[in-house]
C-alpha cells in the first residue's frame, strides 16, 4: 500500500490568479515530504482575501501546483479562525473533515502553534476519538512567546489592544492544552533545544529534529571559508549581519543598540541588516539618532535566498538578538555559511553549536554585554577566526534532504500500524 501522509500545520495557504500557494520554504518542506512519502496531504488555514493587502507583502509566494510533486499532494483549505467566534462558527465542520482526512491516512503529523484557530489540535483530539497514533512537532514555545509579548512593555506598544486581550485570557490554558496532546502523541519531533526542553518530558518519544532548508550545496566551500578567515587575521573591517523581520521577538532595537556601542568602542565595522518589518522604520530612527546610519545597510526585503547566504559568507559574524523561544532558521542558514552566531543566550541556539562550537551567547536582553563580547572577539582575531571556521562545521549537520528523511522514518517507525 502507498505510504500517505497527513500534515496539518499552521501555516497560511495564500492564491496567486486562484490557485492555492505556499511562501517558497514551505514549498521547500513540501517537496522535502513528498521525497518520503508517496502522497502528501496537506491541511492548512487559507488566508481571507480582506487580509492580503495587510498581509506581508514581501512574502515570495510560489504556486504549489508548480512543484514537481504536485500530483502527489492534496491540498485541504481550513478556515482562518483566529477569533474566538469564527473557531466556534467552524469548529463542527472542519473537524469533521479532519477527522475523515484522518481516516484516509496511514501516518499523522499535526504542528501545534496555540489555541483559538489551531487546527492541528483539533485533529490530535480526533486522531484519539478514533485511537489513532498521532506525530506532533513545534517550532516555538507558544505559551513562552506570547507571556514574553505580554508582559514586555516594548512588545506590547506594537499589538492591538484586542489581540492583547485574547492573548491575556488564552495564555493560562495553552499549557496544560498542549501538555495534554503531547502526553498522547506517539512521538514528538521538538525543533531545537528550547522546544526540546519544554515539551520533551511529556512524550515517551521525544527527538529534536530540525526543520531546515539549507542543502549540501548551500555550505561554504573551503576556498571561501580560508579567504574569510584571511579577511579576519589581516584586521579588515568587522562585518555583521542579520536575516529577518524587524519585529519585536527579533530584538532589532536591541541590534541597534549593540552596534552603536561597538561604535563608540573603537570598532571599525560594516553592518547589514536584510529584512523588513513594522519596526524597521524604528530602527533607522534610532541609528540617525544614535550618528550611526552610515555604518548600517538597511537591506530591506531581500527575495533571494542565494543572494541572503551569500552575505552571510562574507561576514565575520550573524548578530542576533532574539528574545523569544523560538527556531529561527537563520541560525541554521548562518552556520552553513560559516558566518558564527553571536547573541541572546537560549537552548536552540547553545543546541546548534553544541559539538562543534561556532557561536558565543550572552544572557537575554543584555545587549550591553553583547557589545562587550564582540569588543572582545574584534581584539582577539585569532579566536575569531576559530569561531569562523567551528560555524562551518557546525553547519555541515544541516542538510535538508537527511534532516526530513530523518523526520520521517521516525514518523514511519513509531506510528506504522496494519492500516
Amino acid at each position: 500500500m502507498d505510504s500517505k501522509i497527513l500534515l496539518v500545520r499552521p501555516v497560511l495557504f495564500r492564491k496567486i490568479e486562484e490557485r492555492l500557494a505556499f511562501d517558497d520554504q514551505t514549498c521547500e518542506s513540501l517537496t522535502r515530504w513528498a521525497d518520503n512519502f508517496d502522497r502528501v496531504v496537506m491541511a492548512c488555514p487559507l488566508m481571507p482575501e480582506y487580509l492580503v493587502d495587510e498581509s506581508e507583502s514581501s512574502i515570495k509566494l510560489q504556486a504549489i501546483a508548480d512543484l514537481p510533486c504536485a500530483d502527489r499532494v492534496e491540498l485541504v483549505p481550513l478556515p482562518y479562525a483566529y477569533k474566538i467566534p469564527d473557531f466556534i462558527k467552524t469548529y463542527k465542520t472542519t473537524s469533521q473533515l479532519l477527522s475523515a482526512k484522518i481516516q484516509e491516512c496511514q501516518y499523522l503529523c499535526f504542528a501545534l502553534s496555540g489555541l483559538i484557530g489551531d487546527w492541528a489540535a483539533i485533529a490530535c483530539l480526533e486522531a484519539m476519538k478514533l485511537q489513532r497514533p498521532y506525530a506532533v512537532s513545534a517550532d516555538r514555545v507558544e505559551y513562552e512567546v506570547i507571556a514574553r509579548t505580554l508582559f514586555t512593555k516594548a512588545s506590547r506598544k506594537n499589538i492591538p489592544i484586542k489581540r492583547l486581550i485574547k492573548n491575556f485570557v488564552t495564555l493560562p490554558f495553552i499549557k496544560p492544552y498542549q501538555r495534554y496532546l503531547i502526553r498522547r502523541s506517539k512521538v514528538g519531533l521538538f525543533q531545537g533545544q528550547d522546544c526540546y526542553s519544554a515539551y520533551s518530558a511529556f512524550c515517551d518519544n521525544a527527538y529534536c529534529a530540525y526543520n531546515t532548508h539549507t542543502k549540501k550545496s548551500d555550505q561554504i566551500d573551503i576556498s571561501r571559508l580560508d579567504l574569510k578567515i584571511k579577511s579576519v587575521l589581516d584586521n579588515e573591517p568587522l562585518r555583521l549581519c542579520y536575516a529577518g523581520r524587524a519585529s519585536d521577538m527579533k530584538g532589532p532595537l536591541d541590534w541597534v543598540r549593540v552596534i552603536h556601542h561597538l561604535c563608540q568602542g573603537g570598532v571599525n565595522l560594516k553592518a547589514t541588516w536584510m529584512g523588513d518589518g513594522p519596526l524597521l522604520s524604528d530602527m533607522k530612527s534610532l541609528a540617525d539618532k544614535l550618528g550611526i546610519a552610515d555604518k548600517i545597510h538597511f537591506a530591506g526585503f531581500v527575495s533571494d535566498r542565494s543572494q541572503i547566504l551569500e552575505t552571510m559568507r562574507n561576514n565575520h559574524i550573524f548578530l542576533f538578538c532574539h528574545i523569544t523561544p523560538e527556531s529561527p532558521r537563520c541560525l541554521v542558514e548562518s552556520l552553513v555559511s560559516g558566518c558564527p552566531i553571536i547573541g541572546y543566550s537560549s537552548h536552540y541556539s547553545e543546541g546548534l553549536v553544541s559539538e562543534f562550537g561556532g557561536g558565543a551567547f550572552v544572557p537575554i536582553y543584555n545587549w550591553q554585554e553583547l557589545a562587550n563580547l564582540i569588543v572582545y572577539l574584534n581584539s582577539d582575531r585569532e579566536k575569531l577566526s576559530k569561531l569562523i571556521f567551528n560555524a562551518a562545521l557546525s553547519g555541515q549537520q544541516f542538510d535538508q534532504v537527511s534532516l526530513f528523511k530523518n523526520r520521517s522514518d521516525l514518523i514511519k517507525h513509531y506510528l506504522d500500524i496494519n492500516y
